[in-house]
């Protein structure tokens, strides 16, 4: 009798694996649960990113030919920065934008994932005799932007939302660190081919952008697709 139980207990063990096996299969690919196609397309990003060498990433973002199409004189006369402000700067990188904001006045949050970006900031920090109060280094995670309540004026995230994980809850802890009139200000590519910027795939929609951030809780957009030629602007208040 033991000997038929065990036998009958084996085989029920065997049909539920391969349930589950057919199960898990069925996810992967109708994108159920973490198959979503934009799971995999960040993830592929983000470890791209950390898989390069940082001299070559510090030169990709800091080549002087990025000015021509990333505008950076339009954008901060876009973004009207004062003295009076804190301004986080998500995915900082080489610190492209940062130092921008900080010489427009600013005190600034340098964000980023990648402990060799921040190194790289701190030592062009310390090296012009920026003090450490007014430009502050903050390690974030992917899922996360590590804003105290009502800390900043403004956000900047420039060419790094799709890097972003868990995005409505992510963009809810952005809204929750600015200050009742602060703003989000968003910088992508068109999802469209360009002459630079990451694969088709790995590009958000503004419509997409604009969907995940109303469900984050923002209200109020401005949207501006003629400033720049290859990237999309949008500008959001709670």
């Amino acid at each position: 009798m033991m000997k038929f139980f065990l036998k009958g207990l084996a085989f029920s063990i065997v049909i539920l694996s391969l349930m589950q096996c057919q199960h898990e299969k069925h996810q992967h690919e109708e994108g159920g649960d973490h198959g979503d196609a934009h799971q995999h397309h960040h993830g592929d990003a983000n470890d791209h990113m950390l898989q390069t060498p940082i001299e070559e990433l510090i030169q990709r973002f800091d080549n002087p030919e990025r000015d021509e199409w990333q505008k950076p004189n339009d954008v901060m006369a876009l973004l009207n920065v004062d003295s009076s402000q804190t301004w986080l700067d998500i995915g900082s990188g080489s610190g492209y934008f940062s130092f921008r904001l900080l010489n427009a006045g600013a005190s600034v949050i340098c964000g980023d994932v990648d402990d060799r970006f921040l190194g790289h900031i701190r030592q062009k920090r310390d090296s012009l005799g920026i003090p450490a109060n007014k430009m502050k280094l903050r390690k974030l995670p992917y899922n996360a932007p590590n804003l105290k309540e009502k800390e900043a004026d403004g956000v900047l995230i420039v060419d790094t939302y799709h890097h972003i994980e868990d995005r409505i809850k992510y963009f809810k802890l952005v809204k929750f660190g600015l200050k009742d009139d602060g703003k989000l200000v968003v910088i992508d590519f068109f999802k469209k081919e360009t002459p630079v910027g990451p694969p088709v795939e790995m590009k958000m929609s503004e419509e997409t952008v604009m969907d995940e951030l109303k469900a984050a809780g923002f209200t109020n957009f401005e949207i501006n697709d003629e400033l720049l030629p290859y990237q999309y602007v949008i500008v959001a208040r709670g």
